[in-house]
């Protein structure tokens, strides 16, 4: 049984409590009295009828538990890298003739997004999928490197270079030699 915070009644209101007591004056099994407060006591269990709409035993949240963490680490990584190209280099096509400080600020505006996504990234791959911190950081280069192309090339209109090429594969020696021994 847990006490919940949320079903409590200040002793002020004793005069209210009668329906729960047994008979005897006492309060029944599922009701204590604590701190001053009337908590009634609940099994561990959720409520079945009961939907919190930020449950994760929601069937709608339910798809997130079989996503394996190492892919929910670098899905977000991905997500945050959008983010963080749109601040690194968006203000050159969109803030182009506003003042350096008005891009500053409004780089860091969405680079707020970036961290949103990249700090659980980070956390759900180094302490629950087990990557080290190098390969952490490897990933995410390959994946910065794999949003940026893109992104240069269709948003900002750059050129397609083969040197984007030759640095994906030295990326991707990276990969090799960070996860060989892992």
């Amino acid at each position: 049984m847990r006490l919940t915070a949320g079903s409590f009644f200040p002793v002020a209101r004793r005069h209210r409590l009668g329906a729960l007591a047994n008979g005897t004056g006492h309060l029944d099994k599922q009701h204590q009295i604590s701190g001053g407060h009337l908590w009634k006591s609940e099994p561990n269990l959720p409520d079945p009828k009961v939907k919190l709409p930020l449950d994760l035993d929601n069937s709608q949240m339910q798809f997130l538990t079989t996503i394996p963490l190492s892919l929910q680490a670098v899905l977000l990584l991905i997500a945050s890298n959008v983010f963080m190209i749109f601040a690194w280099y968006g203000h050159l096509k969109n803030l182009a003739t506003a003042p350096w400080y008005v891009a500053a600020l409004v780089s860091w505006g969405i680079a707020l997004f970036e961290y949103l996504l990249q700090v659980p990234a980070n956390r759900i791959g180094f302490q629950q999928a087990g990557f080290s911190v190098a390969q952490l950081k490897i990933v995410q280069e390959v994946i910065t490197l794999a949003v940026f192309v893109p992104f240069a090339v269709i948003y900002l209109n750059q050129p397609l270079k083969l040197d984007y090429v030759w640095a994906g594969l030295c990326l991707i020696g990276a990969v090799y030699f960070i996860f060989r021994s892992a």
